[in-house]
């Protein structure tokens, strides 16, 4: 959520970034009803000062024809100051909903741009592998060893869903297991989360409104599957004022994600790519009231996740993400996105965002400066550290060997029992 000051101040800023970020929310209606607002308290404010004035007036009063006009007169301020108190509670649920709308304005070092084929590549890393044989795409590679299962996954759990088998299940925790041992090394602290969120939660880290369909709403019980543990960490202390010297907080969290993938029919269908259920290795950061601070976090929690990547040997390139592809609230993200031979390019494999108080203001966390002994929003951030399956893409396909066997990467040898390859065993067969 943006402070209302600002918006106050420069309501153009805002209209630009919803312009710049396709949101759409009228900017000018919010500023009218929030003069609206300040006037009917400005009244409020003046009627509770005359009301006190008549208050200790008419016990002083001799003249009963004069003590009678002030009781009137009292009489006609409570009746206007209910009349008042009625027009700003039906104000202010539509100021509320209007606020919840209002885009943060991007970093001005963020490219603008219409959707995320505008992002702007920041660099390249790692050498693509070049092939003298004739290439399988994951799907393939797994189901020739056995250790991919589309079929009956789809059978038991409708369209977008899958079975990992053998090593396959295997070769999918060991990533998880190798990045989440990677962020403890590095002094994040671990968390297991619940994955079903109240609304609350929801609309305190910028999710609600704007992703109700992508998400699976527990009608009945009011609940909702995170679709990432982005939610419950970040949310984790909302509500509290901490003390400074416990920031930052470095969070991370290996969970189940789950996205309806709404409005995504015919797009991305093939394999493991765009699925509804995966796990995932997820690192936030809270920290001080401080753009300086929210920078060099930013690249801190990148630099993780490019460990991770240069750690299992996988050309990816960094991308700085434009307008038209930022979430409400972020005000910088970066994606990695691995190369993919299957298809063709490097694609998202993880997004590190920047979103400075915006999240920490709708959570109402803060905590106390000791300086001013003031309360202070915090700044929050967030970056996935892995996710799988999605990653089981290039890997199967970048490590793929002649005869269709899959060379394991070093580092995640010691998670697989140290074997050095994937090959067809007869437990693990396609049937």
């Amino acid at each position: 959520m943006i402070d209302i000051k600002q918006i106050r101040e420069n309501p153009e800023a805002f209209k630009k970034a919803a312009l710049d970020k396709h949101f759409e929310v009228d900017i000018d209606y919010l500023v009218k009803i929030d003069a609206d607002i300040q006037n009917i308290k400005k009244k409020l404010q003046d009627y509770a000062t005359e009301k006190n004035k008549l208050g200790k007036l008419i016990p002083q009063l001799k003249d009963d024809n004069e003590k009678k006009e002030r009781i009137e007169n009292l009489s006609v301020l409570k009746q206007h100051e209910a009349q008042l108190q009625e027009k700003i509670k039906q104000l202010l649920p539509k100021f509320d909903e209007l606020m919840l709308q209002v885009p943060q304005p991007a970093d001005d070092n963020v490219p603008l741009g219409k959707d995320d084929t505008e992002n702007v590549e920041i660099r390249k890393e790692g050498e693509i592998r070049q092939f003298d044989f004739e290439l399988k795409d994951h799907v393939q590679l797994g189901l020739a060893l056995g250790i991919i299962d589309i079929e009956r996954g789809v059978k038991l759990a409708g369209t977008r869903n899958y079975f990992l088998k053998g090593d396959g299940a295997l070769l999918h925790w060991a990533v998880l297991r190798f990045a989440f041992g990677l962020m403890l090394e590095r002094g994040y602290v671990p968390l297991a989360v619940p994955l079903l969120m109240r609304d609350e939660a929801m609309m305190g880290t910028g999710y609600y409104p704007g992703s109700e369909d992508q998400t699976y709403r527990m009608e009945k019980d009011e609940l909702n599957l995170a679709g990432t543990a982005e939610v419950p960490l970040t949310a984790y202390r909302m509500g509290e004022i901490l003390n400074a010297d416990e920031l930052p907080l470095k969070y991370v969290a290996l969970s189940s994600c789950f996205r309806r993938e709404a409005g995504a029919a015919g797009k991305d269908t093939y394999g493991l790519y765009r699925i509804h259920q995966f796990d995932k290795v997820e690192q936030v950061v809270i920290c001080k009231d401080s753009i300086e601070e929210s920078n060099k976090y930013h690249e801190e929690i990148l630099t993780n996740a490019e460990v991770v990547m240069q750690a299992l040997k996988l050309p990816y390139r960094v991308v700085n993400v434009c307008t038209g592809d930022l979430g409400r609230g972020q005000v910088k993200k970066y994606d990695i996105e691995a190369w993919m031979p299957s298809r063709g390019n490097y694609c998202e494999t993880h997004s590190a965002s920047k979103f400075y108080d915006f999240q920490a203001r709708r959570m109402n966390l803060r905590y106390k400066d000791p300086a001013t002994k003031r309360n202070l929003f915090c700044h929050t951030l967030n970056n996935t550290v892995i996710a799988s399956p999605r990653i089981l893409i290039p890997l199967l396909e970048l490590y793929q060997n002649a005869d269709g066997s899959i060379t394991i990467p070093k580092v995640l040898r010691p998670y697989m029992n140290g074997k050095e390859k994937i090959v067809l065993t007869p437990h693990c067969s396609a049937r």
